[in-house]
């Protein structure tokens, strides 16, 4: 499930929350739905809306980039809206079918139904019953998902060319052929796995907050005054006909959008789809709801309790839906006000006041209406009160007199570099696809995001100061969040009696690595791609938090402080040249490497890369920003307590390696409260010395340059930046062993719905040799959805909302994590039958032929899209590099796979995996599950203090 918040390149950012994005003009260049026109798309008009915007004095204006997204729409007899977009860029193709139904669309008494049988489309179809992922999983899909929010719901795939026959038939199938599949067990299977899923987010901390928000701000006949995963009861009253009604109602091609993207023509592709879906009739679709007059602001608050580490404020105002006159405007409000180093809020509250320790704003933006939503977490010993008078205070100062026109260029211009970068892709959350299908179903047009860059460059101080004044009004909702007290149809009939067979040919073009050395002896390698303006890189170093020592967090640390100055510029300048630039710099601690990223526009190379030299050679570590810093952190492991997912990961590791073993501090790489609050300045410099070195580091490049290009330019910016005289520290990973019996661990959190499970096994370093044995067997487990302890624990007994098993990586022994949130009352059952699955893999019920061969061939096919876009190229050279590879082990890991045999991978089982060797950490109501643990004598019990 997603919550569609609307932001224009937001939306191009993988996370649970899916946002809409805005920032167009929906009448603008509509596209007939039976004129069969190859549409392209090309933005090339920003020459005379410069002329127009100079002359109008618009201070603001920044030059769109130039942008080409072609497209062809059309509109099949029965009433399927089919957008087709090639790029043949890598052998695959992406699927995004929007049906136009969301939660809005529910009956009173029946919320969450939308959600509900979005799951349900996933438990197989009339003509392949079974689970749904379970043949994409064996052909090398990616990016694979379904999601329901107030206004739609939609389901996407990409595969490698050899499947799309595949994909179609399956998405198809279930399109015209799901209501006989639909069975009383599947529904109460389901109903059971969302109910868990609803526990899952109430059970975190705030998790309820938008369903007070909803209530509280929409009159109770609003279709928005309900979120989209329901009520308990609700879900419990669906029936098996209220089911088959609703696929009858809106599941019909005519209520339905297809885009297919990737490695294919246009003819094909409508070759395609007129073969799959143009058999498939449509009936009356329901009515559409598609205006609600804007409900009147609400003057009122709540303040309420719960589980949380500290307050947070919310204010919600409502506003217009998308599609509005101001809605690019409330959209670059929101960046203008927070989420940024340089808003006017984080300023106020988080650098200067220090009574806040984040604040976040966005215009949620939907069919009906929109809102914005202001959340700021209070400083743990900070007046409520007080924050709330300054936050006030600053909303009506920004009111007055807070728009800037040199901010407002600066944001437009890092909005658009994200939206160059993010274009890489074809599917997924923000992916080409997912634009093209948001632009036809939010404004009638396909190209009408893209068109409407021209609308969001021109947007005006005036324009935002207007939306000021007009909506961010005393009439509010506000939340406080406190701890508590502890058609006719056209087409032949597809043969639905088997799946189409799959292509297993999987033709990869990856370019040359190029290794060179820059004259101050650092290592590089490049990897030329030309498809967009834009250049990525990773610089690596031998630290994390191995090199942390008796200071755990150290490394960490120094990662996130990396970007509060460097050079001549101090904290906000330096994010404000990062903005004017379009560049990104960030950095990032795991066990044994941090890592410095970098992306830029190629238009932008030079200036960009000398900010991340001085970043590398010169961070500036600014002790008033080191104390804020350190504070903020010290409540953000507070946050992690406070969640039984962090609390278990910070708890877990050293129960594995031991209390004073590197690899012994919280997985999270925060630290602990006494190491943070001991970190100094001179801490962070002789850390940045000690490691941060060009003998101690390797380079990785991939973009659009070539290697002449880009050895000039780093010598030119890098050249300087030398090693010390000083010997290269040595980085010793001592051994541990596993204990001789499984142990407990149990740390309460009182009142819990759900029990969170962690089991966690001490493996041996990573080794080429043997490695894909490893995977495969770790895969078929626990690696996967349709792996057997998710299987077992989500599907069959649906205790849980998913089950899974990770291996870390690690120069040295790596940790093996399972994962398990269950419902309270099935604790002890659910670990019982995850050692049940454990034992039968190792003993009566191996690896089977077919889990090995889905295994192989979807991890074969899988390489198709590995290399989509420039990140994914990087990161896979980047790991490559770490381990000390040669170019060729990438490609030929499709070989290696493929001779993979059954026995080996049933000897990486018995040789890796032991569930009588499991350290088990348990997060839960103890009142309620502490005895029946007890009773599996899985092994000594121990209960852990809680802070």
């Amino acid at each position: 499930m997603d919550m569609c918040f609307s932001r224009l390149i937001l939306s191009l950012c993988t996370s649970l929350l899916l946002f809409a994005l805005a920032g167009c003009d929906r009448h603008q260049g509509s596209a007939s739905s039976e004129d069969n026109v190859h549409k392209a798309l090309t933005v090339d008009k920003q020459a005379a809306a410069s002329s127009k915007a100079a002359a109008s004095g618009n201070a603001a204006f920044v030059k769109a980039p130039d942008i080409e997204l072609p497209f062809h729409r059309e509109v099949l007899s029965n009433g399927l809206t089919v957008i087709v977009h090639e790029d043949h860029k890598a052998p695959v193709v992406a699927i995004n079918i929007w049906y136009k139904v969301g939660s809005k669309d529910e009956p009173p008494g029946k919320t969450g139904f939308a959600h509900l049988f979005e799951h349900l489309m996933f438990n197989g179809s009339e003509n392949f019953p079974g689970e749904y992922f379970e043949p994409f999983q064996r052909s090398g899909a990616t990016d694979m998902n379904g999601t329901t929010n107030n206004d739609r719901t939609n389901y996407f795939e990409t595969v490698p060319v050899g499947a799309l026959d595949m994909a179609l038939w399956m998405e198809s199938d279930r399109m015209g052929h799901f209501k006989g599949a639909i069975s009383q067990e599947k529904l109460d299977e389901q109903r059971g796995v969302v109910k868990n899923e609803k526990r899952q987010g109430e059970n975190a901390p705030y998790g309820t907050a938008f369903e007070e928000i909803a209530r509280a701000t929409f009159p109770s006949d609003h279709p928005y005054s309900w979120t989209t995963i329901g009520s308990m009861q609700d879900l419990d009253n669906a029936s098996l006909e209220d089911v088959k009604q609703w696929f009858t109602d809106y599941y019909q091609p005519a209520n339905a959008i297809l885009v297919i993207a990737g490695d294919i023509t246009v003819a094909e592709a409508m070759e395609k789809a007129r073969q799959y879906f143009g058999n498939i009739p449509s009936t009356a679709v329901p009515p559409k709801l598609e205006n609600w007059e804007l409900p009147t602001q609400v003057e009122k608050r709540k303040v309420i309790t719960d589980q949380v580490p500290q307050t947070r404020i919310y204010k919600v105002w409502n506003v217009p839906a998308i599609g509005s006159e101001e809605e690019n405007a409330l959209d670059l409000m929101t960046s203008l006000l927070a989420n940024r180093k340089n808003s006017w809020l984080y300023r106020r509250l988080v650098r200067d006041e220090q009574v806040a320790t984040s604040v976040s704003a966005f215009y949620y933006g939907r069919q009906l209406a929109g809102q914005l939503i202001i959340m700021v977490d209070v400083k743990p010993g900070q007046s409520v009160e007080n924050v709330e008078t300054l936050l006030d205070q600053e909303l009506d100062e920004f009111v007055r007199n807070g728009i800037n026109a040199k901010e407002l260029r600066r944001i437009k211009q890092s909005e658009f570099a994200s939206l160059v970068k993010g274009l890489e892709k074809i599917g997924d959350f923000g992916g080409k696809t997912d634009i093209l299908a948001r632009s036809e179903f939010y404004y009638g047009d396909p190209g009408a995001l893209i068109n409407g860059l021209d609308d969001y460059a021109k947007v005006s101080e005036a324009d935002v100061q207007n939306v000021a004044q007009e909506w961010l009004t005393s009439e509010q909702f506000t939340l406080i969040i406190s701890p508590k007290e502890d058609y006719s149809t056209s087409g032949k009939e597809v043969d639905r009696s088997a799946l189409p067979a799959i292509d297993k040919t999987v033709d990869l073009a990856l370019p040359e690595q190029q290794v060179f050395t820059l004259e101050n002896g650092l290592k590089v390698v490049l990897a030329e791609r030309h498809d967009t303006p834009a250049v990525f890189m990773s610089l690596q170093f031998r630290s994390g938090a191995a090199a942390d020592g008796e200071t755990p967090g150290l490394a960490s640390m120094a990662a996130r402080m990396l970007s509060e100055g460097a050079g001549e510029y101090d904290s906000l300048s330096f994010s404000a040249r990062q903005e004017e630039l379009g560049a990104s710099i960030g950095a990032s601690s795991g066990l044994d490497y941090n890592t410095l990223s970098f992306s830029a526009l190629k238009s932008q190379l030079k200036p960009s890369l000398e900010l991340f030299r001085d970043v590398i050679s010169s961070p500036l570590f600014p002790e008033a920003d080191l104390k804020r810093v350190k504070s903020n952190w010290l409540d953000a492991i507070r946050q992690e307590e406070a969640q039984p997912q962090g609390l278990a990961m910070r708890k877990l590791p050293p129960l594995l390696y031991g209390e004073n073993h590197p690899y012994g501090a919280p997985l999270t790489g925060s630290g602990t409260p006494e190491a943070i609050e001991s970190i100094t300045r001179e801490d962070l410099v002789k850390f940045h010395r000690t490691w941060l070195r060009p003998d101690n580091a390797q380079l990785v490049v991939v973009g659009d340059v070539t290697r002449a290009e880009i050895e000039k330019l780093l010598n030119e910016t890098l050249g300087n930046w030398t090693a010390p005289a000083d010997a290269l520290p040595t980085l010793d990973i001592p051994m541990v062993e596993r204990p001789p019996k499984p142990r407990v661990y149990l740390l309460d959190r009182p009142g819990a719905q759900q029990s969170y499970i962690m089991a966690g096994l001490v493996m041996p370093p990573w080794s080429a040799e043997g490695a894909e044995a490893f995977d495969a067997m770790a895969s078929a487990i626990a690696g996967k959805f349709t792996s057997r302890i998710n299987m077992n624990l989500r599907e069959d007994k649906h205790w849980s909302y998913g089950a899974r098993a990770v291996s870390m990586d690690a120069e040295a022994q790596r940790p093996y994590i399972v994962v398990a949130p269950v419902q309270t009352d099935k604790t002890a059952a659910a670990m019982k039958e995850l050692v049940k699955e454990y034992q039968d893999y190792l003993g009566k019920r191996p690896i089977k032929d077919s889990e090995l061969n889905d295994y192989k061939d979807d991890e074969i096919l899988k390489q198709s899209a590995r290399f989509q876009t420039k990140g994914q190229l990087l990161s896979s050279i980047a790991w490559q590099v770490e381990k000390g590879l040669p170019a060729e082990y990438i490609a030929d890991y499709p070989d290696r796979v493929a001779a993979l045999t059954k026995e080996q991978v049933e000897q990486a089982a018995k040789q890796y995996l032991a569930p009588d060797q499991f350290t088990w950490l348990v997060v839960g109501d103890l009142k309620k599950i502490q005895k029946p643990i007890e009773a599996l004598n899985l092994g000594p019990v121990e209960v852990l203090p809680t802070n």
